[in-house]
């Protein structure tokens, strides 16, 4: 795998540890892999407060996903840079839904998840327009970015989001972004320069994003809820609340949501 591919192990280890503990995450299958694929993750990447923060975004993302499937039973849900998330079980939506991401990642996927008549998997690098193609007709997509949008850059993310705003009539978009800010000093510290990652893009509105896309730009949301940091105890909750989810995560982290109606 490219180094930026090996970042999926990242939020795979976090998700793992959150389930173990009994908090945050309910996510036997993170824990399988994790303990199966053996990725040797080292120094800040394999961090408690990361985990407990890829836990919290990844349980925000989920119910965002259960929401938007209850009201469009027949959307399309795509899964952009699905990595090894189980998030098709933990959801258990009954959509039609892909799982998206490099060639090289969907081999690796494929070895813990099967496909179904309404769960496929697909391999792509999104950078291009025949992925699309692949896709079922729909009228209507759930499109889930996370994790992926900092590798992206500005102009290849525009085109991506306009080429998806062309493909749906109506579309309902949630993605997690670095800040300007927090691209900048990914070079010097971050947890992906672990697995060798050192050039990241940050985005300082999300109308910036969206213009010009066909996509309109809803609102921000929250990536670490009062509700999930309460499940954490003591001194790790004050910890965590006031550092890893307090001011400084809102400068170097943000999640829009996006959406194109008829």
């Amino acid at each position: 795998m490219t180094e930026v591919n090996k970042t999926l192990y990242i939020p795979l280890y976090g998700k793992a540890l959150c389930s173990r503990k009994g908090i945050i995450l309910n996510d036997k299958k993170a824990e399988e892999i994790w303990g199966k694929a053996g990725f040797p993750l080292k120094g800040k990447s394999r961090s408690k407060w990361l985990a407990y923060y890829m836990g919290m975004r990844a349980a925000v993302f989920d119910g965002w996903v259960s929401e938007k499937c209850a009201r469009e039973g027949k959307a399309l849900v795509i899964h952009v840079g699905c990595g090894l998330d189980s998030r098709a079980e933990r959801v258990g939506a009954a959509n039609a839904w892909y799982d998206v991401d490099f060639p090289d990642v969907i081999e690796e996927r494929k070895k813990y998840f099967a496909e179904s008549e309404s769960y496929k998997m697909l391999g792509a690098d999104v950078r291009g327009e025949e992925w699309l193609s692949a896709l079922p007709a729909a009228e209507s997509a759930v499109v889930i970015m996370e994790g992926v949008s900092m590798y992206f850059s500005p102009e290849d993310l525009r085109a991506l989001l306009s080429r998806l705003a062309c493909r749906f009539e109506k579309i309902a978009l949630l993605m997690d972004c670095y800040t300007v800010f927090a691209a900048k000093a990914s070079k010097y510290k971050n947890p992906i320069n672990d697995v060798g990652v050192t050039s990241v893009y940050g985005i300082d509105s999300g109308d910036d994003a969206a213009e010009g896309t066909g996509l309109r730009f809803i609102c921000e949301r929250e990536m670490t809820p009062t509700e999930k940091k309460a499940e954490l105890r003591g001194a790790e909750k004050f910890i965590f609340s006031h550092v890893y989810g307090g001011s400084l995560a809102k400068k170097m982290y943000r999640l829009y949501e996006y959406e194109k109606v008829r």
